[in-house]
């Protein structure tokens, strides 16, 4: 028996199957026809939107950034908040949450052991890594021994089944009790909820990993899509994510829409989060025109006549490595000026407009990239 039939049969995960198939049978079912029967209050479907945000962002921005990935720190209440929504969720613990995530992106796309390998598929990577027990998804808290030593960590950890109950039982029947609405809040801000929240996440496993461009990297299958990051809290911008996981940012621009971006800044000015963690954007821009370099140079070694081009691009290159070599030692000076601690100094001195210029350099090398090749396009016309 080869490898990937052994790993088309292993047991199933009964747990996950029967709980898929409970939210999505009552979501396709019995709610349009309570819907259609009876009708929903308006009560019911703000709080089904309501919750449904509630849930997303304990998602994208408790377990994803700051708890996977430490984009930044939080306060305890604010932990607390995400540990109930994620909770709601129905995603698993955040131990279990973030173990996995971090294993996907140390394999990622390793189709052994990436637990959710896009390479394995759309619907294996969307959810059906999920429904049979993987070798590939098999948890070790090892990973995140870090996490452990959070107590509200630990605490939905211990207590995760009854906050479940809670959380998606209790909620909804309270909120159904106070808006005279007990069924048509439980089928709304309950099943549909649990299902749309779902699915929401499973694209960024699924779709983010297939569909998109990859303008930082394409060393992984991870894409920026503008579209899904709409439908996910800003996660859609996963191209930037796996290449920079650790800033708390997911859409770097501030007219890309990343609203768990937006939310844990907003949460800094009262003093929710802090220590928010961004990458310079010489590393960003150098990561850009190094994928630009490398698709220009894939073009025209398929190009006939472009020695002409490709000259030009060497030139760009050259003065590209002479940019790297001084951000280089201007890193360099910088970690002597710290070491020296004249902090005061740095803020002030000439490394600093070393820095800025570099950026600039590098900006305006990017803008000639873009021209350079919208030549070539045209002189092969």
């Amino acid at each position: 028996m080869s490898k990937p039939e052994q790993k088309e049969h292993a047991p199933i995960n009964w747990v996950a199957s029967i709980m898929f198939l409970i939210t999505t049978l009552a979501a396709v079912t019995v709610v349009p026809w309570y819907g259609f029967t009876y009708g929903y209050e308006t009560s019911a479907w703000v709080a089904y939107l309501v919750i449904t945000w509630l849930t997303g962002m304990a998602i994208t921005g408790g377990y994803h950034r700051l708890w996977s990935h430490n984009a930044y720190d939080a306060h305890p209440l604010l932990r607390v908040w995400y540990a109930l929504w994620g909770a709601a969720a129905l995603e698993n613990t955040i131990l279990h949450w973030c173990s996995g995530h971090r294993v996907h992106h140390r394999h990622c796309d390793d189709v052994d052991k990436d637990p959710y390998s896009a390479k394995r598929g759309f619907w294996f990577s969307h959810m059906g890594w999920m429904l049979r027990e993987y070798p590939s998804g098999r948890v070790d808290f090892s990973n995140v021994k870090n996490i452990m030593k959070d107590p509200v960590v630990m605490w939905q950890y211990k207590y995760y089944v009854p906050i479940v109950v809670a959380m998606n039982l209790g909620v909804p029947l309270a909120l159904g009790l106070i808006f005279g609405d007990v069924l048509g809040m439980l089928l709304l801000a309950g099943f549909l909820r649990i299902v749309t929240t779902h699915h929401v996440t499973f694209f960024i496993n699924s779709i983010a990993h297939m569909w998109g461009s990859q303008p930082y990297t394409d060393e992984n299958t991870a894409r920026d899509n503008a579209f899904f990051a709409f439908l996910t809290h800003g996660e859609g911008y996963h191209n930037y994510h796996h290449i920079f996981q650790n800033d708390y940012r997911n859409g770097i621009r501030w007219y890309q829409w990343d609203p768990t971006k937006w939310f844990i800044k907003a949460c800094s000015w009262v003093g929710l989060t802090s220590n928010l963690r961004t990458v310079p954007d010489f590393k960003i821009r150098r990561a850009m025109v190094k994928m630009q370099f490398k698709r220009a140079q894939e073009k025209l070694a398929k190009a006939e006549n472009s020695e002409k081009w490709t000259e030009l691009l060497e030139k760009e290159y050259e003065k590209y490595h002479q940019m790297l070599n001084e951000w280089a030692e201007a890193q360099s000076e910088k970690l002597d000026e710290t070491r020296k601690q004249l902090k005061e100094k740095w803020e002030h001195n000439t490394i600093r407009q070393q820095y800025h210029e570099l950026e600039e350099q590098l900006k305006e090398q990017s803008l000639r990239l873009k021209q350079l090749m919208a030549e070539y396009k045209a002189s092969m016309a």
